[in-house]
């Protein structure tokens, strides 16, 4: 579980990177809200679209190599689009990064649904924490990195993704004793339900708009408010700091009383969050989006299960989808979030994101139980 909580860390921490980078980028290159974003867009795009595809591999064939390969794209991408010379060579170095997240999400996510065991939900979450880390560590390095040094700075954001995949590479053997049986784990797989599984795609799709809407735009709001850049930044790692404190706590409440409950729990609490945190502001905002973090990093590992409980047959493919819609449907909104900031303000797009959970809500009421149906296989009587 460290050694895949740590490639997710890797992973994430080169996501989390690009909203840091923006304020940067956007001064450098004279960007307006919707170039902005579109940077989110592609970074989303790559990572998100092909999610499905490399699960749907790794059901069939297995493809554990994407662990270490997957964190050293992923971190050298973004460290070379730090310091590009041009908008559209960060866009494509951004892409090649994405891509590298899109390849270790599905993969990483099945090995933890294997080592985990009955508690999957709580080891999701640890595989979460890492995540959640390596995003607020993003920022926390980023931002120095680049005030100090100028973009080309950036260049060292390489240096820790590729250490841990060097780590995780060294694992690879220990880390396939975990992968069962093909008839095992066929025969002790329950059914899938592919309908609550696209119900719980729509769910995903509407927190990642509010998710998505404020890592973009959370550091510009700021700015725009007359604080610096490092201050945008830093409330930004402060919400991904305590969504991973928040997801210790998610996972485990979770596996005691359902799934579905807390997740309706997270998405209640969301929306006001984030109006107090755009309406009040100061420090009573910076703690609501604080807890905003635990209403919707909090639950990444918990819909990761879900996604699974609801296509147990092909987890990896469910992990990718769910993933995927995450990713990719909030990247898509960013790039809307920020026509809409161009055309209006930042204040009427962070008013959407503040929306977007109840839309979220409504689709939970009529979830069924995420909890794994078992198939009855036919018993042969042995003489």
């Amino acid at each position: 579980m460290v050694a895949l909580a740590g490639g997710h860390l890797g992973t994430d921490f080169s996501n989390g990177s690009l909203p840091a980078l923006l304020p940067f980028l956007t001064d450098r290159f004279a960007l307006s809200y919707t170039l902005a974003a579109a940077l989110m867009l592609a970074s989303a795009a790559a990572s998100s679209l092909v999610q499905p595809l490399f699960g749907l591999w790794s059901d069939r064939r297995g493809a554990s190599w994407l662990l270490p390969g997957g964190v050293a794209v992923a971190g050298v991408g973004i460290a070379l689009a730090a310091a590009a010379p041009s908008y559209w060579l960060v866009l494509t170095l951004v892409v090649v990064s994405g891509l590298g997240i899109a390849a270790y999400h599905p993969e990483g996510s099945k090995f933890v649904a294997y080592a985990s065991g009955r508690r999957r939900a709580s080891g999701m979450s640890a595989f979460s924490i890492g995540g959640n880390l390596g995003f607020a560590l993003g920022p926390i390095v980023a931002t120095p990195l680049v005030v100090w040094l100028g973009l080309r700075g950036g260049l060292l954001l390489a240096v820790p993704p590729l250490a841990i995949a060097a780590a995780l590479f060294l694992l690879l053997p220990f880390l396939r004793t975990f992968v069962p049986e093909r008839s095992v784990e066929r025969r002790t797989a329950g059914r899938d339900q592919p309908v609550a599984l696209t119900i719980l795609l729509g769910v995903i799709g509407f927190r990642s708009l509010a998710w998505w809407g404020l890592l973009t735009f959370v550091p510009l709001w700021e700015v725009s408010l007359g604080h610096s850049k490092a201050y945008g930044n830093h409330l930004l790692a402060l919400m991904l700091l305590v969504g991973g404190i928040g997801t210790i706590v998610v996972g485990p409440v979770a596996d005691r009383i359902g799934r579905r409950p807390v997740l309706i729990a997270t998405l209640v609490a969301a929306g006001p969050l984030i109006l107090v945190f755009v309406v009040v502001g100061g420090a009573i905002g910076a703690a609501a989006l604080a807890l905003v973090g635990v209403t919707v990093v909090g639950t990444f590992g918990l819909t990761m299960v879900m996604a699974q409980e609801y296509l147990p047959r092909h987890i990896g493919t469910a992990s990718g989808l769910s993933i995927g819609f995450s990713i990719g449907l909030g990247g898509i909104a960013a790039l809307g979030l920020g026509a809409l900031a161009d055309a209006v303000d930042l204040q009427a797009a962070l008013y959407v994101c503040a929306a977007a959970p109840l839309a979220g809500l409504a689709l939970t009421l009529v979830l069924p139980s995420a909890r794994p149906r078992r198939t009855l296989e036919p018993e042969i009587a042995v003489p």
